[in-house]
């Protein structure tokens, strides 16, 4: 996983926690709920970056 897609994912991360505290503070469960889902992306994209270099390492150590 390449240091920018790290970055992009953990910024993402944050900016959902952000919609998330916002909209609950507010009382707007739109925006708590689409903070909640740029979460779960960025825990997705996070995981398949992991699994690509899972799999790179494995690769690298057969060869």
């Amino acid at each position: 996983m390449g240091i920018a897609d790290k970055a992009q994912n953990k910024a993402e991360d944050l900016g959902g926690k952000a919609k998330e505290a916002a909209g609950g503070a507010t009382g707007n469960k739109d925006l708590e709920n689409e903070g909640k889902a740029d979460q779960v992306k960025s825990a997705v994209k996070d995981a398949g970056e992991k699994a690509k270099d899972a799999a790179s390492s494995i690769k690298d150590k057969l060869t």
